[in-house]
């Protein structure tokens, strides 16, 4: 008896290690760190499926919650995960993100910027301005009386999210965080796209940014640049196109 118990072990152990799924290691020479920031009326869970594709692939993963509260307090929240990093990161920014990781990426642990579908301003540019200049399809955003900018729930699955599911949508549309209106209008002073290499997604069915706007800001920079067909959350509904478009940065 006591052999057949040890025999069902060793099987068991066996069948166990055949079925394990270790990570891969990250190609040799590549940037191992990877620091995710979201944007406005979204939040770092939105990361998820791109993290678990680049963590099996043997990335670090760091995910910044910046309270939007303001730009500054949004870099700040952004240099204290870079700060904390045991070597050089790519820095990735989606959305009004892009705006943080424009001013963040200047930290000196960063080798280089990917913009998902997310505004990349020049030195005085903000948020507010380059949508003024090139205004998005959505007209749902509304503010607050204590200066605080949402999309209104009624359009948020299609002016935000019209290629995932609705439940998920509505879930979203409920647990929005809200950009301050001082974050923004707050404009960009140095740039990183400038010193650094970057690299950039236009979301061809986006609504919260013209991807008119993208193209020319993404153009502007010099970044390299792909094109999907989504929504504004192509870091959600496209995981495995920004998880590639991330990897590329890291091996460059």
């Amino acid at each position: 008896m006591a052999r057949l118990s040890q025999l069902l072990v060793a099987v068991s152990a066996v069948v166990l290690c055949g079925t394990a799924v270790p990570a891969l290691a990250a190609p040799a020479g590549a940037v191992k760190n990877i620091v995710l920031v979201h944007g406005a009326f979204a939040d770092g869970s939105g990361w998820k499926a791109v993290a678990d594709i680049l963590k099996k692939d043997g990335y670090k993963v760091s995910i910044v919650q910046p309270p939007e509260t303001s730009l500054d307090d949004d870099v700040a929240a952004t240099n204290r995960v870079l700060d904390g990093l045991d070597g050089p990161a790519v820095l990735v920014g989606h959305s009004y993100g892009g705006i943080i990781i424009t001013e963040a990426g200047n930290n000196t642990h960063v080798k280089s910027l990917v913009y998902i579908a997310a505004f990349q301003p020049d030195a005085g540019e903000s948020l507010g301005s380059l949508a003024a200049k090139t205004p998005p399809a959505s007209t749902s955003i509304k503010s607050t009386t204590d200066g605080f900018l949402y999309i209104d729930p009624a359009s948020f699955h299609a002016d935000f999210c019209a290629d995932l599911p609705a439940a998920e949508a509505s879930f979203m549309a409920r647990s929005q965080v809200f950009l301050s209106t001082k974050a923004a209008g707050a404009a960009v002073t140095s740039p990183a796209w400038k010193t650094k290499p970057s690299y950039a997604l236009v979301a061809t069915q986006d609504r919260e940014i013209n991807p008119d706007l993208e193209r020319f800001m993404y153009q502007r920079s010099h970044s390299d640049t792909i094109e999907v067909k989504a929504s504004h959350v192509a870091f959600i509904s496209q995981p495995r196109a920004v998880a590639a478009l991330i990897e590329k940065a890291a091996t460059k």
